[in-house]
């Protein structure tokens, strides 16, 4: 699917616009410009103050106050009592590397060449220096800001004291990431991930897990990468490294970029996507500025901005960061070249509010009873849609406040639904899916993320995750909205890492639990105990972070199967098959995606456990035959190679979080859902039946209905009319 055909069904899925007019009336040319007498490193927006105001910051650590229009500008004075001023501004200044805002406590942070970072307290046009970090092992040259809502705790709740100057605080060394000095970095809250850029080949971009809980993600190109931009809804990093080309990647794949947009005449170094529009603003060291449109790849706009300081043949100085895009209530695109600064106001005409976490799916599943599909959101929006049609019946906003839904499961009777939130706080909470009424609100057994829930006989709920416990619930004949979790697991010391996939097995009374360090451990759920393990994290041997469970449930019911593969569990892209009993547990594994390097996230199987339906991060889609795959202990020699693959589709441009097996009047369908804004229902051929939310319903009952067979049989209806038009109307082939 190209970028044109994903931004054409994101529309469709979410409702929102992502404008392809010409750009002319985007901006108001650069109307306001200004001179500093020393190069700019980096603008500030002092967001969180009104009226609007900006901090420029300088290479030798001059900080500069101006209005919305660059007018009125004014020194800002660096509070230097208590210090030696000469000697104190000879330390600071020719130094800088980055500086940053931190609105919620109104300062700006400046790090330099000395190992240090500098806090300015910015309230006031005095810039008191409030706050000193030293102590680096090495000098820091990018800097990124990001604070929680929550009421702030930290080094700035200074105590009393009498000893002048800033307060001094220790830094200790950071683990190495790069090869080469960090040129920039990035964090993203909602998936909690650090992104930095270095211009070392080997490692050019690196996004990883703040927790370090995940696998990192390395793009590695030739000479590195000065710059780069990220959108987590979009999926997209944007990155420009010494020569004059910008390339666009899936974030999810790091072997080759998504396209690579051609045009600059000199070095790029500064690339800013503007997500709400689908634009890229691309700066190069000529100081030409392009707009780019991401739908289409194609450079819509090109300016030259004719900076005082530009001459004929030579090549201005440009900062590490030339470009500042606002998108506050009046949104502007700063550039600095040098020691000018110069500001574009953006107009409001194609300005869109939109919500970047709604529709951003996390997880779905299937409810057979009601014959129902349930959909959980990043934005904690919960939807249940009716199968039969893909109509909307209901929809739970705020389900858990702003707090990302991790995952769902149903009780015994399929009327409720269990959902569990992330992101801090846990709450897990009982929903009526008929009226969608909050029926109970569970006991939090810690501020860590619920990975898995379970619901088992007599309504005993099982939810674990990074606490690495099993807290159980009863919900069974509660009439208290607040139920207490009892924690007579006594698994507090049996992982060593968080749980992250767990599932059980009625039949056999077993419980199964994977964490991050690749362990799995069989509990008997009569005893509340483990039995054995499959895999044990041992020393010296690193096993990949066990993403997804599966226990193959018919084939526990038949006890002549009991000795083959009962068990599946998805590591790093390979299935691993497991058996419960005999000396030897591991039956062999396969790797599943087409790419190197990338993730099984939906793992189902239907009821006679003849099928297995895998997604991928890749948004691939596979239907494999296991049948007769690793049917007893001594069959080793099938699950040496991998299983039939039935059919292969790519059934979404990004990674699929979901993907579950499902009957309706008797016939196999495939549920996904994907971070790419899209829950689909798919036959297991791979016909695309429809995307849940699309205007145009389907009847689950007549193939006909469904997008792919309206797809191909619109043309050949058309052709038939036409025949029988020509039939009734002789006349016409003698015109």
């Amino acid at each position: 699917m190209s970028f044109d055909e994903f931004f054409s069904s994101l529309k469709e899925a979410t409702g929102q616009d992502y404008p392809r007019s010409d750009v002319e009336e985007l901006f108001n040319e650069a109307s306001y410009l200004q001179f500093v007498r020393e190069p700019i490193m980096r603008v500030l927006a002092l967001s969180q103050s009104s009226p609007m105001r900006y901090i420029s910051v300088s290479k030798r650590g001059t900080l500069i106050v101006w209005n919305s229009n660059l007018n009125n500008i004014k020194p800002l004075e660096r509070n230097a009592s208590h210090f030696n001023k000469r000697h104190y501004q000879r330390s600071f200044q020719g130094c800088t590397t980055d500086a940053v805002y931190m609105g919620n406590v109104h300062k700006i942070a400046v790090s330099t060449l000395t190992r240090g970072i500098h806090f300015f307290d910015v309230t006031t046009t005095i810039g008191f220096e409030q706050v000193h970090l030293f102590g680096l092992s090495h000098a820091a040259t990018a800097l990124c800001y990001w604070y929680d809502t929550e009421p702030f705790k930290g080094i700035f709740k200074i105590p009393f004291t009498n000893k002048p100057g800033p307060l001094q605080i220790f830094m200790p060394h950071i683990p190495k990431i790069h090869s080469e000095p960090i040129n920039r970095i990035l964090y993203e809250p909602h998936d909690e991930l650090i992104i930095t850029s270095s211009e070392s080949p080997a490692s050019s971009v690196v996004i990883m897990d703040v927790n370090q809980k995940r696998a990192k993600y390395i793009w590695r190109t030739e000479k590195g990468v000065k710059c780069f931009d990220f959108s987590l809804s979009l999926s997209l990093l944007v990155t420009a490294g010494v020569g004059p080309v910008v390339r666009l990647w899936n974030r999810f794949v790091t072997s080759r970029p998504t396209a690579v947009l051609h045009g600059h005449k000199t070095s790029v170094v500064d690339v800013v996507i503007h997500q709400a529009l689908g634009k890229i603003f691309s700066y190069s060291k000529d100081a030409v500025l392009k707009i780019w449109d991401i739908p289409s790849q194609k450079c819509v706009k090109t300016f030259h901005l004719k900076f005082p300081n530009i001459q004929v043949g030579v090549t201005p100085e440009q900062g590490s960061f030339p470009l500042l895009l606002n998108l506050t209530a009046d949104p502007v695109l700063l550039v600095t070249c040098k020691e000018y600064l110069a500001v574009f106001q953006l107009t409001e005409s194609n300005k869109t509010k939109s919500n970047n976490r709604s529709g951003l799916y996390t997880c779905a599943l299937y409810n057979p009873h009601l014959e129902q599909v349930i959909t959980a959101c990043a934005d904690s929006t919960l939807t249940v849609w009716d199968v039969k049609t893909g109509i909307k019946r209901m929809e739970v906003r705020n389900a858990h406040g702003k707090e990302e839904v991790s995952c769902m499961t149903l009780d015994v009777h399929q009327r409720r639904l269990i959902s569990a939130a992330t992101n801090g706080t846990i709450k897990v909470s009982v929903w009526n899916l008929l009226n969608g009424l909050n029926l109970h609100k569970l006991e939090t057994v810690s501020n860590t993320e619920v990975t898995g829930i379970i619901c088992h006989h007599d309504d005993l709920l099982l939810a674990t995750g990074w606490s690495r416990q099993i807290a159980q619930y009863s919900i069974a004949f509660s009439e208290d909205i607040y139920v207490k979790a009892e924690l007579s697991w006594k698994s507090g010391q049996q992982h060593r890492e968080d749980i992250l996939a767990m599932d059980h097995c009625l039949d056999l009374g077993l419980l199964a639990t994977g964490s991050y360090d690749g362990e799995i451990i069989i509990w008997t759920l009569a005893l509340q105990k483990p039995i054995t393990r499959l895999q044990r994290s041992q020393q010296g041997k690193v096993h990949p972070p066990v993403h997804r469970l599966l226990f193959l449930q018919k084939r526990a019911q038949q006890s002549h199967l009991r000795s083959g593969a009962l068990l599946l569990s998805s590591q790093a892209g390979s299935i691993c098959w497991w058996s419960i009993y005999g000396p030897r547990h591991n039956h062999g594994q396969f790797y599943v995606p087409d790419e190197f390097d990338e993730s099984v996230m939906g793992l189902s199987t239907d009821q006679e456990n003849s099928l297995l339906v895998t997604g991928d991060t890749t948004g691939s889609i596979k239907v494999w035959d296991i049948s007769h795959y690793a049917l007893s202990a001594g069959d080793m020699e099938s699950a040496k190679e991998l299983p039939p693959l039935l059919h292969y589709w790519r059934g979404h441009e990004r990674a699929i979080v979901s993907s579950e097996v499902l009957v309706y009047e008797s016939r196999l369908f495939v549920l996904s859902a994907s971070v790419d804004h899209r829950a689909c229902l798919w036959t297991c051929e791979g016909g695309c039946v429809g995307c849940f939310g699309q205007k145009q319903q389907w009847d689950l009952s007549n193939p006909d209905t469904y997008q792919s067979n309206r797809e191909r049989t619109s043309p050949i209806k058309k052709e038939k009319e036409e025949r029988t038009e020509d039939s009734q109307n002789p006349a016409k082939h003698d015109l």
